[in-house]
């Protein structure tokens, strides 16, 4: 997604390589997703409105569980976006997805949804709980609201043992924090649902681990989107040593140390909406 905040500059931008970036990270993160919605009570037939839908990732999964006889409606704001995640969704031959262009402060739909959901969203708004309260309004009586957010004290926490690990980690969430975004959405979430005025949400936390070269990989490639707000922020990267030689001296690192890599922690909040008092 693109940023909504007019004080704060959206992280990540919205170049052909934090495209592919978000697609490879889709690949890791998506049945923890999958999970999430199916916890939540997605089914087929449900009609779902994705919000902040980027290339299109979250909005397939979710037309994977309704499957032909479900809907889904992806709101992105970034219109190179939602070319790419058209393209992907023509490729995969999905026919149950459609994308709309706007805000997220600014969705009007005359549809009414089984279900709102979203993955790595609310972390850029100034105001989670006024979307979520904004949103909630196109939910029927009896469906869920289920949102996938990330948090970084957990991998800074894991990687303070592996010095370059530690420093790549540590530059990238003051990157996300300096640029306006919330790094903190375990801390967050739930507050967000009840100023909402939604039920307490289900909440679960949990953070990818493993050796294999994905996670050196997602390190590197998440430097690469952010550098350039991280060098408008003045933060220095000599910590870093030579940015072409980095992915190989994480994987290096990890390596010698015989540690397993890690990507940022998730958040899953779910909640259901209370159902249609009986007439």
């Amino acid at each position: 997604m693109t940023g909504n905040s007019p004080t704060s500059q959206y992280v990540l931008g919205s170049s052909d390589g934090e495209h592919a970036r978000l697609i490879r990270q889709a690949e890791r993160i998506g049945p923890y997703t999958e999970r999430l919605f199916r916890q939540a009570g997605i089914v087929a037939g449900h009609r779902v409105l994705d919000i902040g839908s980027g290339v299109g990732d979250v909005a397939m999964l979710a037309a994977r569980l309704v499957g032909a006889s479900g809907e889904v409606v992806g709101v992105e704001r970034d219109p190179r976006a939602i070319t790419k995640a058209r393209a992907r969704v023509a490729e995969a031959g999905l026919r149950n997805v459609t994308f709309m262009q706007a805000d997220v402060n600014e969705v009007t739909s005359d549809k009414t949804y089984d279900a709102v959901v979203g993955r790595f969203i609310l972390q850029f708004l100034p105001d989670p709980a006024a979307v979520l309260r904004s949103l909630a309004r196109f939910v029927r009586p009896g469906g869920v609201i289920a949102f996938h957010e990330p948090t970084w004290r957990p991998l800074l926490s894991y990687t303070a043992h592996l010095p370059l690990w530690s420093a790549c980690t540590s530059l990238i969430e003051k990157t996300f924090r300096l640029s306006g975004a919330n790094t903190e959405m375990d801390l967050t979430l739930s507050r967000a649902f009840e100023e909402a005025g939604l039920p307490k949400p289900n909440m679960l936390l949990e953070m990818p681990m493993g050796s294999d070269s994905f996670f050196a990989g997602w390190v590197y490639d998440l430097l690469c989107s952010v550098r350039p707000q991280t060098l408008q922020h003045k933060i220095p990267l000599e910590a870093l040593g030579d940015f072409d030689s980095l992915r190989h001296r994480l994987q290096a690192e990890m390596s010698a140390t015989k540690s397993p890599g890690a990507c940022i922690a998730v958040v899953s909040a779910w909640c259901g909406l209370p159902a249609a008092a009986a007439s």
